[in-house]
């Protein structure tokens, strides 16, 4: 696929998800999916099929980060994004949402090496810690020190919600990426309370659930997405 195939791609699934891509954050969304296809015929870095790179695979990587990137606070400086594997959403919303610094946890040491080498590619103020999230509550200079958790799974339980919490500043956010597969609501336990729901991609029924901490003290409501 040739610079101007992938810029026209990208700028056709954009514009269906409402969102507008600079010249320049279309050229660095082209040097990330360039070497995340690269480094994906050496290791699993996602199932999607990145040589032809269809619809499916530029909306799940690409689209969907960019919706969610609009509903990042520009306040947001510090965000830490769990079990990162092939670097979306993580890159792609660092990329095209406010200026942040950003850490990526991922507990496998090759995936860990190539987002190492894609944060050097994309120039971008980010650091990886190769560790499973659980282990990095033994830092205390981690605790309650983020902005923004960003999460992508199928289910997260009521018990990791807890435990992803400990990351996040109170008044600050919690992103769980959802599929059309995925829960369709989360048990919201104090200091958590949900704030929205959000569609991404309408083509993949997938959706942002917004949690936020709420400072000790303040009546949290019990609730579900």
């Amino acid at each position: 696929m040739t610079s101007r195939e992938f810029q026209d791609r990208l700028g056709r699934r954009a514009r269906r998800a409402g969102v507008t891509v600079s010249p320049e954050l279309a050229a660095k969304l082209e040097t990330y999916c360039r070497l995340l296809a690269t480094w994906n015929r050496k290791i699993n870095l996602t199932a999607l099929n990145l040589t032809e790179l269809g619809p499916e695979a530029v909306d799940r990587l690409l689209i969907e980060p960019l919706v969610a990137a609009k509903h990042v606070p520009p306040a947001t400086r510090r965000m830490i994004d769990l079990g990162s594997g092939g670097g979306s959403p993580a890159l792609p919303m660092a990329l095209a949402g406010p200026p942040v610094h950003l850490l990526m946890v991922e507990s496998k040491t090759r995936k860990s090496v190539f987002l190492q080498v894609a944060v050097r590619a994309l120039e971008i103020d980010a650091a990886v810690a190769t560790a499973r999230f659980e282990e990095l509550l033994a830092k205390p200079e981690l605790h309650e020190s983020h902005d923004l958790v960003t999460i992508r799974a199928v289910r997260i339980e009521e018990k990791m919600l807890k435990t992803i919490q400990a990351f996040a500043r109170p008044g600050g956010l919690i992103f769980l990426f959802r599929g059309a597969a995925g829960n369709a609501s989360e048990t919201v336990s104090p200091p958590l309370v949900w704030q929205a729901t959000y569609p991404l991609v309408e083509s993949l029924r997938s959706r942002l659930v917004v949690l936020e901490k709420r400072p000790i003290g303040r009546g949290v409501p019990r609730g579900t997405p």
